[in-house]
C-alpha cells in the first residue's frame, strides 16, 4: 500500500461510521417519539374500554 491508498480509505471509513451516527440518531428519535406518543394516548384514556 501507498500513502495515497491510506489517505484515500481514511475518509472513506470516517463517512461510514458517520452514516452509522446518523443513521443511529434517526432510529433513537424515532423510537421516542413513538414512546412519547403512546404514553400521551395512554395518559389521555385512549387505551380505556368505553363503558
Amino acid at each position: 500500500m501507498t500513502d495515497e491508498d491510506e489517505r484515500g480509505s481514511a475518509p472513506r471509513r470516517a463517512s461510514t461510521w458517520m452514516i452509522l451516527a446518523v443513521v443511529g440518531a434517526a432510529l433513537l428519535v424515532c423510537c421516542c417519539s413513538a414512546a412519547v406518543g403512546l404514553l400521551v394516548s395512554w395518559s389521555a384514556g385512549l387505551f380505556r374500554t368505553p363503558t
